[in-house]
């Protein structure tokens, strides 16, 4: 399935594993772009920048295919060391770079000297645009439904993308609520030349993340997840549960940052990952969890979603040449 995503960053599907913390490892990563998805490997999953450098070279022993790197660049306290991520990156060869959070623009003069791809992930069409204006190769549009942060305008994809098929000129995919065949060619027909899908990924075999983690959202509905951080303008999607309920009463109440800090450390987050306690922090999960129904290789998931996605615009087609046929 050709399009002008797949065609810039030559893959073979328009099928994106999103860069997850904690979740975007080397098989994983390497599982998707070998079925001819795009794979992202996390860059802060990883401690120090020599151990992404040796966990892109796991990935490398797993597919000569094409994959990527994410690196989400934040403000904090402490930042981690962004540069010598970057250059970890840059030196290991990798081709393609997802980037999300902060505008990438300072790092761009050394990302084209690298004849590096930059995807940036973006929740708006204003923020689209400035993506392009900076010399981005393509955007991924993150609508309302997503898991992590949507931003703060609750646009739906419904709508984000085909906004941003007719702002934009260089290449972008469609991420948040995308799980199928269906949501693809959704997508593809409101203008994307692709998606990216995070949750869908999370219930894979490869996924790193405990078995009762991957179970919990399986057997969760697209109503089952709760939107912390919208007092403080910061909204993130999360799963539902005592911990991410707890934090947005404690923020309605009037409530500030400070008080919610210890309840949604990353630490606890990842103990939810590693030891499938449900309770044990809070966990990133989009409303896409209500139609994620099995736990299956995911090199299946990008050629089982491929598949439908053709089946699905080939009946449209025949349905309307038919139709037309009848009243011509």
């Amino acid at each position: 399935m050709r399009t002008r995503f797949t065609e810039l960053l030559g893959i073979e599907h328009p099928v994106v594993q999103g860069g997850m913390m904690f979740v975007g490892r080397a098989p994983l990563a390497a599982a998707v772009s070998e079925a001819g998805g795009l794979g992202i490997i996390t860059a802060l999953t990883q401690p120090t920048p020599a151990e992404l450098v040796r966990e892109i070279e796991a990935a490398r022993e797993l597919t000569d295919k094409p994959f990527g790197v994410n690196l989400t660049i934040l403000p904090s306290i402490n930042p981690p060391p962004y540069e010598e991520y970057l250059d970890a990156i840059i030196e290991s060869g990798v081709t393609i770079l997802e980037t999300a959070g902060a505008n990438p623009e300072p790092f761009m003069p050394k990302l084209k000297d690298a004849g590096i791809r930059v995807v940036h992930k973006c929740t708006s069409v204003r923020h689209a645009l400035k993506a392009e204006r900076i010399g981005v190769d393509a955007v991924s549009i993150d609508g309302f439904e997503c898991a992590g942060h949507p931003g703060e305008d609750d646009v739906t994809g419904l709508v984000l993308v085909p906004a941003t098929a007719d702002a934009l000129s260089i290449p972008f995919i469609a991420s948040g609520g995308f799980a199928d065949g269906r949501g693809l060619a959704a997508a593809l027909s409101l203008g994307a030349h692709g998606v990216n899908m995070g949750t869908r990924f999370m219930c894979t075999t490869e996924s790193p993340i405990a078995d009762g983690v991957k179970k919990a959202i399986v057997d969760a509905t697209e109503r089952d997840t709760e939107l912390i951080f919208r007092p403080l303008r910061n909204t993130a999607r999360v799963a539902s549960n005592s911990i991410s309920r707890e934090v947005v009463q404690i923020l309605a109440d009037g409530g500030e940052f400070a008080d919610v800090r210890d309840l949604v450390a990353g630490s606890r987050g990842k103990k939810v990952y590693e030891d499938g306690d449900l309770e044990a922090g809070i966990w990133t999960a989009g409303m896409v969890q209500g139609l994620i129904h099995d736990i299956v290789p995911a090199g299946e998931i990008v050629t089982r979603t491929v598949a439908e996605a053709e089946n699905i615009l080939r009946r449209l087609t025949a349905t309307f040449s038919l139709d037309a046929e009848a009243h011509s």
